[in-house]
């Protein structure tokens, strides 16, 4: 399996796509530098053809298998990633997927959306059993929340969501993110 936690420190910005618009951004020479992305789009007829031009410019492609149209929550989406696209992982929300992702073999991010108080209990309970590879925590832009949840786990943690400029991802970063992930074009190029 990949070492994606050592590509992130050579490169602790992922690339988030959400539209082709995004991909063909994605697909041009002067990010190639980045490595990671994560497809935040598509459905079950084009999926696998977006992780095919990915893959063919050598990009590790992660898919967040809950906003593919046509998926349903089941864990069973992993398996239809896993057999059907050549994509090394997967994104979800739902912590019982991301551990049956990882115990096929894929790559697992486990997303998590820190809204309010409730939310944020809910992710510092959710993560003392998680099975995953890398946790994201959205918005990230939250260092002091970013820290806490650092402290209580050791699965490491990708800050996502408003990640605007350089500031935001030095903040992220200095506590304890691996990686930002951003659908901001000049985040890219950071």
């Amino acid at each position: 399996m990949i070492d994606i936690v050592d590509l992130l420190y050579e490169n602790p910005v992922i690339m988030a796509i959400k539209d082709n618009k995004d991909l063909r951004e994605c697909l041009k020479k002067e990010n190639n530098g980045n490595k990671i992305v994560f497809v935040l789009y598509g459905n079950i007829e084009t999926i696998s053809l977006i992780v095919e031009k990915l893959k063919d410019k050598g990009k590790i492609v992660l898919v967040h298998e809950d906003l593919v149209e046509g998926l349903s929550s089941s864990y069973l989406s992993s398996s239809f990633i896993k057999k059907y696209t050549n994509a090394d992982g997967i994104i979800t929300t739902r912590s019982q997927n991301a551990s049956y992702a990882r115990k096929i073999g894929l790559i697992s991010v486990l997303r998590f959306f820190v809204l309010d108080s409730l939310s944020y209990e809910n992710v510092k309970e959710t993560i003392k059993k998680a099975n995953c590879d890398l946790i994201e925590i959205l918005p990230g832009i939250m260092p002091k929340i970013l820290d806490d949840i650092g402290k209580r786990t050791a699965i490491p943690i990708i800050a996502g969501g408003l990640i605007r400029d350089k500031n935001d991802v030095i903040e992220a970063l200095n506590v304890d993110a691996v990686a930002v992930s951003s659908s901001n074009y000049n985040v890219w190029k950071m």
